[in-house]
C-alpha cells in the first residue's frame, strides 16, 4: 500500500499542469502599492496638517507625542480599510521565532442601542497588548508576568492582506525590553544615520540624513505538494533527514539561469502580482544553481522597509505556492549534496544630498569620503567578525556554509585588486604637512593613492575580437563567491545570512558596528584635528585632512587582517584566519556567545541598540531554538528509521531469503549456492546495516536523553551540538547505503529524483 502511496504521488505530480493566473489589465507601475497605505493614500485620506506631521514623522524621524494625531490617522486609514472590503485589523510583529506574529481583530464596538459600530482609534493603532510570555523572551517574562506590548512604526507602511489591515509594529516586554527584532533595528539605524551623518560633515556641509539600504536576495526550493507530504521530514523539519542524491543533480551546469518551468513560471508571475500590489519591488527572478532552485530579489529600498518586505514576502510565498501545487523551501539546506539557499544582503549607506557612501567618486574630495566609509566598514567587521557569523549563525544555516558556493564560517572581506591595492598604498604613504584645500586636491604625497583611486570610479571597456558585439563595460572589481562579505563596486554583499533567516538579525549587527566605528573615527579625527590646529599655522581644512588621512594610515594597519581575496573553502585559509586572530569556531552554540562578548557588549550598550539584559535573553533565546531545532530533527529521524526504513529493508531481505530458499528447491545446491551469491551479499548487508541503524537510534536517544536533563541551556545546547548531531549522520549515512539496495518499488519515501525535478 505504502508502495502504490509513493507511486501515486509522483504520478499526480507529473499530471499537474501551469495554472492560468489571472494578470491585472493595469501595467505593473499602476497597481504597485494597491493594498499598502502609502504616502498617496495619505494625502488622500489625511488632512492636509496630519499628512504634513507624518511625511515629517517618516522622512525625518520627528516624534509622534501628539495622540490626536494617530487618531485622526487612524480614521483615515479606517476608511480606505473599509472601501477595499477589510473588516478586522491586527498589530503585525516579528518576534524573535524568525517568522511574524499577528492577532486580529474586528472593526466593531457596541454602540449603546443593542447593536454594532464599526470603529478603530488611534489608541488601538498606535498599542496593543499581545501575551509576551507566550513568545521566546530569553527569560523577560515569566508565565506569570504576561504583559508586554506592540506599538505602532510609522516609518513602515501599513497594509492589507485579505481582509485584514496590518499594522507594522514593535514588540517589547512590559518592563521595556525588546522582544523582537524590529526594535532593536530600528535603533541600530538612528545610531549608524547619526554617525555617518556627523563623519559626512567632513565632506559635505548639505547633509542632514544618512540611510541605510539593503536589497536582500531570497534563494528558494519548490517541492511538489504531494511528494512534500509523502516527506514526514519535509513536513517536520524543512529538510530531508535522509535520501541519497540523484545520478544527476547539479554536475552539468545546466539548471542556473536555465528555461523556467512552466508551473514554476506561473507561480512566479502570481508571486510577483501579489507582491508588487503589497509594494515588494520584486524586479529579479531566475534558475538557481541546484535543480528546483530559484532566486527572487527585489530593488534597493530603506533597511527596515527592507526587512519587513522579506518577512511578508517569505509568507506570501508559502501561500501561493500551495496555489499551485508547491510547497516553498526555506530551508538553508533542504538537501544534502547540493547548494542550499541563502539570502544575500546588499548593504549600503547613502546621504539625502544623493551621494552613495560607498561609492567612488569625481573629486579627490569624494574619493577621500569614499575610502573613509570602506576603512571604517573594514574596521566594523574586523573588530566583531565573531559577533557578525553569530548575527546569522542557526541550526539550519550551519548546514549550509562552507561548501556548494555558501561563504564558509570565517567572516572576511574581499575588496578585489583595485582596491587593495589602494588601500596598500595609503597604509604604507607618507603624509607631508603641506597646505591644501578641497576641493581643489589632496597632498601632493598621496597623488600615487589618489591616481588608483581615480580608476575606481571608471569601469573598464573589454574589446570583443567580433564586428557585431559592441564593447563590454567591465566593472572594477571581480566576485568571491566565497567571501562572506564582499565589496561589489558601490556597496558590499554580506552573502552568509541564510534564506529563513529575519534579515534583521544581520543588519542591526553590522549597522551597530559600524556605528561604533564611525563614533571611533570622527573621535580620533577630532582629536588630531585640534592637535594640527595647536601645533601649526595649518588652515582648519588642511588640518582636518591630514587628520582624516592619519586615521585611515592607522585603522588600514589594524583592519588588513580581515581582508582575504583568496578561496575562502581551503584549509590553507582557516589556518591563516585563526593565525590573524579571526573567530574561526564552527560549533554554533559556542558562536552564539560572542553576543556576550565584552566588547560586543560595550559595542551595543554604547550605540543604545541593546542593553545586556536584552543580549543575554536573545542568547538564551538561541540556544533554546536551537536545542528545539536539533530535538525535533532528531525525533523524526529516528521514527522514519525504526518505522520506514528497517520494515522495508527487512521486507526486501525477507523476499531475498525466500528466493534464496527456492533456488535450492530448483537447482543443486553447488548451482543455487553460486546463483545466491549476490542475494547472500546484499542480506547480510542489509542485516549489517539495519543493526547498526538500530543501535545508532538507540544511541541517539541516550544522548537526547542525557542532554535533557542539563538544566543549562547554554550547555544544553552544546551537548546537543557534540554528542547528539553526530549519531543523526551515522543514521544518514547507513540509510542512504540501504536506499540504493532495497528495491524502488518497496521505498516509501519519494527519491531525490523524484523531489528535485518539476514535472
Amino acid at each position: 500500500m505504502a508502495n502504490n502511496l509513493r507511486f501515486q504521488v509522483v504520478e499526480e505530480a507529473f499530471k499537474k499542469r501551469a495554472l492560468d493566473v489571472p494578470v491585472p489589465e493595469e501595467r505593473p507601475s499602476e497597481y504597485f502599492g494597491k493594498y499598502v497605505f502609502n504616502k498617496q493614500k495619505m494625502f488622500r485620506y489625511l488632512p492636509s496638517d496630519i499628512y504634513e506631521k507624518m511625511i515629517d514623522v517618516m522622512d525625518n524621524g520627528a516624534r509622534l507625542d501628539d495622540r490626536s494625531i494617530a487618531d485622526a490617522v487612524a480614521d483615515g486609514m479606517k476608511k480606505w480599510a473599509m472601501e477595499m472590503g477589510v473588516t478586522h485589523y491586527t498589530h503585525w510583529f516579528q518576534p524573535l521565532t524568525e517568522g511574524t506574529a499577528e492577532k486580529h481583530d474586528a472593526f466593531v464596538e457596541h454602540d449603546g442601542k443593542g447593536g454594532m459600530i464599526e470603529t478603530f482609534s488611534g489608541k488601538l493603532l498606535v498599542q496593543q497588548e499581545p501575551d509576551a510570555s507566550s513568545f521566546p523572551n530569553g527569560g523577560i517574562r515569566n508565565t506569570f508576568e504576561a504583559r508586554g506590548y506592540s506599538a505602532w512604526d510609522p516609518t513602515s507602511p501599513v497594509f492589507i492582506i485579505d481582509d485584514t489591515l496590518c499594522i507594522p509594529t514593535i514588540f517589547i516586554a512590559y518592563t521595556g525590553e525588546a522582544l523582537d527584532y524590529k526594535a532593536p533595528l530600528l535603533r541600530a539605524l538612528h545610531a549608524v544615520g547619526k554617525a555617518a551623518k556627523d563623519v559626512c560633515q567632513y565632506f559635505y556641509d548639505d547633509v542632514t540624513k544618512v540611510q541605510v539600504n539593503l536589497g536582500w536576495e531570497q534563494e528558494y526550493f519548490l517541492v511538489d505538494e504531494g511528494l512534500y507530504s509523502a516527506r514526514p521530514d519535509l513536513v517536520m523539519t524543512g529538510r530531508t533527514l535522509m535520501g541519497h542524491e540523484s545520478a544527476k543533480n547539479q554536475q552539468m551546469d545546466d539548471h542556473y539561469f536555465g528555461t523556467i518551468p512552466d508551473r514554476v513560471q506561473a507561480f512566479m508571475k502570481d508571486l510577483e502580482i501579489q507582491a508588487l500590489e503589497l509594494a515588494i519591488p520584486v524586479k529579479t527572478r531566475h534558475n538557481e544553481v541546484a535543480p528546483n532552485q530559484f532566486e527572487l530579489a527585489p530593488v534597493f529600498e530603506e533597511c527596515n522597509l527592507a526587512v519587513d518586505h522579506n518577512m511578508l514576502l517569505m509568507s506570501l510565498m508559502k501561500k501561493v505556492a500551495r496555489n499551485h501545487g508547491f510547497r516553498v523551501l526555506l530551508h538553508e539546506k533542504p538537501f544534502d549534496g547540493i547548494n542550499g539557499s541563502g539570502k544575500h544582503n546588499n548593504w549600503s549607506l547613502s546621504a539625502d544630498n544623493g551621494v552613495l557612501l560607498h561609492a567612488p567618486g569625481k573629486t579627490p574630495e569624494e574619493n577621500l569620503r569614499f575610502v573613509t566609509f570602506i576603512v571604517e566598514t573594514l574596521m566594523a567587521v574586523y573588530r566583531h567578525n565573531g559577533l557578525l557569523k553569530a548575527s546569522i549563525m542557526s541550526a539550519t544555516n550551519a548546514h549550509r556554509l562552507g561548501g556548494n558556493e555558501a561563504p564558509p564560517a570565517i567572516i572576511s572581506s574581499f575588496l578585489g585588486t583595485q582596491l587593495t591595492e589602494l588601500l596598500d598604498k595609503l597604509e604604507n604613504v607618507e603624509f607631508k604637512t603641506e597646505s591644501v584645500e578641497f576641493p581643489t586636491g589632496l597632498p601632493n604625497s598621496m597623488a600615487a593613492a589618489n591616481s588608483t583611486l581615480s580608476t575606481l570610479n571608471s569601469k573598464l571597456i573589454e574589446e570583443i575580437d567580433i564586428p557585431q558585439i559592441p564593447d563590454l563595460i567591465v566593472d572594477n572589481t571581480d566576485r568571491n563567491r566565497t567571501s562572506p562579505f564582499a565589496f561589489t563596486g558601490n556597496r558590499f554583499e554580506f552573502r552568509a545570512p541564510g534564506s529563513t533567516a529575519n534579515c534583521a538579525s544581520a543588519m542591526i549587527a553590522l549597522n551597530a558596528a559600524m556605528a561604533e566605528a564611525l563614533n571611533s573615527f570622527k573621535e580620533r579625527v577630532d582629536k588630531k584635528i585640534s592637535e594640527y590646529s595647536e601645533n601649526s599655522d595649518n588652515s582648519e581644512n588642511t588640518a582636518k585632512i591630514h587628520a582624516i588621512l592619519e586615521v585611515l594610515k592607522e585603522d588600514i594597519k589594524t583592519c588588513k587582517p580581515i581582508r582575504f581575496d583568496g578561496n575562502g573553502y581551503s584549509e590553507e585559509w582557516v589556518k591563516e584566519a585563526a593565525r590573524r586572530g579571526l573567530d574561526v569556531e564552527k560549533s554554533c552554540p559556542v558562536i552564539f556567545e560572542r553576543y556576550l562578548d565584552e566588547s560586543s557588549v560595550r559595542m551595543f550598550e554604547s550605540t543604545k541598540v541593546m542593553n545586556h539584559k536584552e543580549l543575554e535573553a536573545r542568547n538564551e533565546v538561541k540556544w533554546e531554538m536551537y536545542v528545539k531545532t536539533v530535538q525535533i530533527e532528531a525525533r523524526v529521524l529516528g521514527d522514519l528509521a525504526m518505522n520506514h526504513i528497517i520494515p522495508v529493508a527487512t521486507h526486501y531481505q525477507s523476499q531475498l531469503i525466500k528466493n534464496v530458499q527456492g533456488m535450492k528447491d530448483v537447482f543443486s545446491v553447488e548451482k543455487a549456492e553460486r546463483l545466491s551469491i549476490r542475494n547472500m551479499k546484499l542480506i547480510e548487508e542489509i542485516a549489517e546495516r539495519t543493526e547498526k541503524i538500530e543501535q545508532f537510534v538507540e544511541e541517539l536517544t541516550e544522548a537526547r536523553k542525557v542532554a535533557n536533563r542539563i538544566e543549562n541551556i547554554h550547555q544544553r545546547a552544546i551537548a546537543y551540538h557534540d554528542t547528539v548531531e553526530p549519531h543523526m549522520g551515522a543514521i544518514r549515512y547507513e540509510a542512504d547505503k540501504l536506499e540504493l539496495i532495497v528495491e524502488d518499488g518497496l521505498w516509501t519515501l519519494p527519491k531525490y529524483r523524484e523531489l528535485l525535478f518539476i514535472r
